[in-house]
């Protein structure tokens, strides 16, 4: 059996390096590596969606949660589902808007300091995103190759796929990738999940079983835990820039519009199929090394309760949609160093051969760093919830005020992203518990107070100085601050 699973990883790993190389010839500017040239049709551009989003925050960390406490771990999928029907009225505006990154976005709105912020949230929040995915990658690597890969030198060894594929062909690589790798994920996990359900005894058995809690809306959880999970999560889909750069992808603002109702459904129904498999796998596996590392319950309920085939498909699927998802977390950031610090600060009249090779090299240097991280990493579902808070609380306020607020200014947006990120940062340090209130103290997510604080200054800052400019503002909603063929 162990052999089959190998075959299928293996086959898996070469078909995505298949598509990358032949997106490379492809990839000749600037544009092309960083938005795949402004050329995906909605169809692709719903799977990369759908790549992106789903990874080891809703594979490994959601699994845990559910694992744990049933389907009241779908409050930080429903933050998700929240966002996208949001999502659907802002799409075509990104699209509208047409640059590279959120950075871009936050200097033709509000300043250049606003850009530099960003970038530095940005840079926390996506390393710590991609560095969990590594660690779920490893994992999946130790479960198929128990007794020759480690856990840890499953993430050095998913820490080299992901930045050899991250770097080849950039946004046109991770895209195409994304449109094998979401629909393999969606059939197999769909497929898997009646036959789990049947090894259980029935879901008469699964609800009889398990605490009935684990079936309860709220569950075990208090309504503030089910928020700490529903609310970053939200406010991370609103102002993901991996997401943003997709929509500055698209061939024109009516793909970007159909391809967020494609997200919206698969995005409902993968989630859900997660959490059922999760939940369905404790009862499977109640005892032994899963319940001392629940995160693992999706892959190992594939590698001991399905049918071989299937078990090999299943694990394949997860393993590429880990893959992905580091791809697309990796990939952000790089984006941000290239194009808001390299290309606008220190070589602004760089080739497009020099930014290639720049921007491949800076994918490599930021694998490394998600590798740091992730070797000091315990539990992916408190990584995720602080990587989402960075986030939520710093740059999703000030990316909705950009597109539907006339009076949020430049000081505003740079007190909200640093006070959002500095809150965000250092709230789990032990300066901080031992001054906090009691009750703010048992809390493990600093979404509350930071988006409180982030959101206060915009409102504050921005009421007590100078307005925006009303040509500034126009100029941005116009979509006009720098034509799109100078940029390319």
């Amino acid at each position: 059996m162990g052999s089959l699973y190998a075959i299928v990883l293996g086959a898996i790993v070469l078909s995505l390096l298949a598509v990358s190389l032949t997106r490379l010839s492809k990839v000749k500017t600037k544009a092309d590596y960083l938005v795949a040239g402004r050329t995906l049709p909605a169809f692709v551009l719903i799977f990369t969606l759908l790549s992106s989003w789903i990874g080891s925050g809703s594979l490994l960390g959601g699994a845990e949660n559910a694992y744990k406490h049933g389907f009241a771990a779908l409050w930080q999928a429903g933050g998700g589902w929240a966002g996208l029907l949001l999502i659907y009225f802002i799409a075509p505006r990104a699209r509208n808007f047409a640059k590279f990154t959120i950075p871009d976005l936050l200097e033709a709105r509000y300043s250049q300091t606003a850009r530099v912020l960003g970038v530095i949230a940005i840079l926390f929040a996506y390393t710590a995103i991609a560095s969990y995915q590594l660690i779920g990658g490893g994992d999946i690597l130790h479960l198929v190759f128990p007794d020759v890969i480690s856990p840890e030198l499953g993430r050095y060894i998913m820490a080299a796929f992901v930045i050899v594929f991250t770097a080849i062909a950039g946004m046109s690589s991770v895209a195409y990738m994304d449109v094998v790798i979401g629909m393999l994920a969606t059939v197999t996990m769909v497929v898997a999940l009646p036959f789990l359900i049947l090894a259980a005894g029935g879901w008469s058995t699964v609800t009889h079983t398990l605490p009935a809690t684990h079936f309860e809306m709220l569950g075990d959880l208090s309504f503030t835990e089910a928020m700490e999970l529903m609310v970053p999560t939200m406010l991370l889909m609103l102002g993901n820039q991996a997401m943003y750069q997709k929509f500055f992808s698209a061939k024109s603002e009516r793909d970007a519009r159909v391809a967020v109702v494609g997200w919206i459904i698969g995005t409902v129904i993968l989630e859900t199929v997660i959490v059922a498999i999760a939940v369905v796998g404790s009862v499977l596996f109640p005892k032994g090394e899963v319940s001392l590392h629940p995160r693992e319950i999706i892959a190992y309920s594939a590698l001991h309760g399905l049918p071989a085939l299937l078990g090999a498909l299943l694990m394949g699927a997860v393993f590429a949609k880990v893959m992905s998802t580091a791809n697309n977390f990796l990939f952000s950031p790089a984006t941000n160093l290239i194009n808001d610090v390299f290309v606008r600060y220190i070589s602004p009249d760089a080739s497009n051969k020099r930014i290639l090779l720049v921007s491949r090299l800076v994918v490599v240097l930021l694998g490394v760093w998600a590798l740091f991280q992730a070797m000091g990493t315990e539990s992916v579902l408190k990584k995720a919830i602080y990587a989402y808070t960075i986030y939520a609380a710093a740059l999703t306020p000030v990316i909705l005020a950009a597109f539907y607020s006339k009076r949020a200014n430049a000081a505003g947006a740079a007190t909200a992203i640093a006070a959002g990120t500095f809150i965000t940062v250092f709230w789990d340090t032990a300066f901080v518990r031992n001054h906090l209130p009691a009750y703010a103290a048992d809390s493990d997510f600093a979404i509350f107070p930071a988006l409180a604080v982030s959101v206060l200054g915009l409102v504050v800052v921005s009421a007590l100085t100078r307005p925006p400019s009303a040509e500034q503002v126009a100029l941005f909603h116009a979509g006009a601050v720098e034509s799109e063929a100078s940029q390319a």
